[in-house]
């Protein structure tokens, strides 16, 4: 007797189920045409049918502008300018700067602080605090600068914008490496360039300056003494 491969037992399922399976349309076919009788075609409403609610937000004019200027720094996440909050509030810039240097009262003595740098605005961690940050970061103490840079770093402070010939002529040596190490960790950047001959690029300092020395602006820097200007 020959063996049956598989191809042959498919076969032979098929012929035999084939009068079922007919049958099987034949009454799903049937079905399909019937009318639906009255109490099919009736349905239940339910919840889902009803219009969906409208969701009333909190009006923002119940704000004061103080508290609408703090709302916008604290998700900035980054320096907003005057102009952005005079735009987006509709107030004039005298109204913002007022109510700047009441936010920066308020914080002076919290664990976070109202940066101002160039007429930007930004919320950063008091200087108190850097390494109770840090550990919770888990970053380390970066690197303290060179005497070169951060003397440097204090020329740029105190007389930016300034060229690096002019840094140069103060210090009596050349500053270009102090200024490489200034500009990778950011405290210091290009502000431009000096309308002259070769057009010599200008250096300030950045508001990481700022928030890396503990201050809330230029302005907190310590008076130089009487010889130094």
């Amino acid at each position: 007797m020959r063996a049956r491969g598989p191809r042959t037992y498919v076969t032979a399922w098929v012929r035999e189920h084939r009068d079922y399976l007919c049958h099987q349309n034949e009454t799903r076919m049937k079905d399909d045409t019937a009318p639906l009788n009255e109490t099919a075609m009736t349905t239940t409403p339910n919840h889902h049918d009803q219009p969906a609610q409208p969701i009333l937000l909190p009006d923002s004019s119940q704000l004061s502008l103080i508290q609408q200027v703090e709302a916008i720094l604290f998700v900035a996440g980054e320096p907003v300018t005057l102009e952005q909050l005079t735009k987006v509030l509709a107030v004039t810039p005298t109204e913002i700067t007022s109510v700047i240097d009441e936010l920066v009262s308020i914080y002076a003595q919290r664990g976070i602080r109202l940066q101002r740098y160039n007429d930007q605005y930004m919320f950063v961690s008091a200087p108190e605090a850097a390494p109770i940050v840090r550990r919770f970061l888990g970053t380390q103490q970066s690197q303290r600068l060179s005497p070169a840079a951060l003397e440097t770093l204090a020329i740029i402070a105190y007389r930016q914008p300034i060229t690096r010939a002019q840094i140069d002529a103060i210090r009596g040596v050349d500053s270009s490496a102090a200024l490489r190490a200034l500009l990778s960790r950011d405290l210091i950047c290009e502000a431009g360039r000096l309308e002259t001959l070769g057009r010599p690029i200008l250096y300030a300092t950045t508001p990481t300056f700022l928030q890396a020395f503990g201050l809330t602006s230029l302005s907190d820097l310590p008076p130089l003494e009487e010889g130094e200007e």
